[in-house]
């Protein structure tokens, strides 16, 4: 008997999730969204991440663990699969103590450490030299990570699963248990994943008031810095952050950001948005001709996106609602790509359990 899985949400955890569960036969995935690849919406944050790879989880913990276990699998298609939108890059991290108690440093705690756990897991790690950095520059370090053209990546992941036999609709649910009647082949599903990101503080049978906002706004351009840099914090404010990265397959550079809790504006704010390419600027001055400020860059468009951040973190996991199999996989904040195959190896995990607890319960 075939299993009958319905994954909701088309954001990159909806996508993996889907992309690992179509590889094996058995199963028979329908992928129900609102939001597609090709979208652009306040709702669907994936499109609008940068997205690359930069270690943020607390050693120890799941999210840790979750970024370790999805290097390989973005390695391995960078190697294989050129046509997925996803590049090598080096990266080059900045750390200033001020930093640390601000809402940008506490969430780049991790990644700006002198002696990270990551420093084992990604290819070519060192810590710069103190004598070559600024003077308000207390630490950094300079490794090989990875950028990914989302406009690119989701399509992928798209087509991997309908070539693995997964259907693609849209679909809107008030009740997340409604959900079990829209499999593509007219039966019930035996289990729904859950990958509706931020709109899960709104589905019905979910409800999740443990999620909010982390609203962040970029700046794409043409311009091109050569690595990906980031910094602790901005003397801008302590919501504010800086960041840049050149996406693969032509997919410009990303200039951020901010990392604003509880702000769901979705319109892009034009006084951000200076002072984003300024630091930018200021930081990567090899972006625009030698005496030029932000009227040297050449702006593709400005960007909102809002990051699905949970207190406590992540919500991997198995439940019931009306009688419905559910597993859960939300809740990324800002590391949703760079987590998305630990995620989703582990969300995989757990409807195997549902489905073997199905099969003893026909016995």
């Amino acid at each position: 008997m075939p299993n009958n899985i319905v994954v909701i949400g088309a954001g990159v955890s909806g996508l993996t999730t889907a992309y690992l569960l179509s590889q094996d036969p058995e199963n028979r995935i329908t992928v129900l969204a609102k939001h597609m690849p090709g979208d652009y919406d306040i709702e669907y944050a994936s499109p609008w991440a940068g997205a690359n790879y930069m270690p943020v989880g607390k050693e120890g913990s799941n999210h840790h663990a979750w970024e370790r276990d999805t290097w390989p699998a973005l390695k391995e298609i960078t190697e294989k699969y050129p046509e997925a939108g996803i590049h090598f890059l080096d990266a080059l991290i900045y750390n200033r103590k001020k930093d640390q108690e601000t809402a940008t440093g506490k969430w780049f705690s991790e990644l700006v450490q002198p002696n990270p756990w990551y420093k084992d897991v990604v290819p070519d790690f060192r810590n710069l030299p103190e004598s070559g950095l600024a003077p308000d520059i207390d630490n950094g370090q300079v490794f090989t990570s990875v950028c990914i053209n989302t406009a690119v990546y989701l399509p992928w992941l798209v087509g991997q699963c309908i070539k693995n036999g997964a259907v693609f609709k849209r679909a809107i649910f008030k009740h997340i248990a409604d959900a079990a009647d829209a499999h593509h082949s007219g039966q019930k599903a035996d289990v729904i994943v859950n990958c509706t990101g931020l709109s899960s503080k709104f589905l019905g049978g979910v409800l999740d008031e443990k999620l909010l906002p982390a609203r962040g706004q970029i700046v794409v351009v043409r311009n091109d810095p050569g690595p990906m840099i980031g910094l602790s914090g901005t003397d801008d404010g302590e919501d504010e952050a800086l960041y840049l990265m050149t996406r693969a397959a032509g997919g410009g550079t990303i200039l951020g950001g901010s990392y604003q809790k509880n702000n769901w504006d979705p319109l892009p704010d034009p006084n951000l948005a200076n002072r984003i390419m300024k630091r930018a600027i200021a930081i990567a001055p090899q972006l625009v001709k030698e005496g030029q400020g932000i009227e040297g860059l050449d702006i593709v468009r400005h960007g909102v996106g809002l990051r699905p951040l949970r207190e406590g973190g992540p919500r991997v996991e198995k439940d019931e609602v009306a009688g419905v199999q559910i597993v859960h996989n939300y809740g990324h904040g800002g590391f949703g790509y760079q987590a998305s195959f630990g995620c989703a190896e582990t969300a995989v995990s757990l409807v195997r359990e549902v489905l073997r607890n199905k099969t003893r319960a026909k016995l």
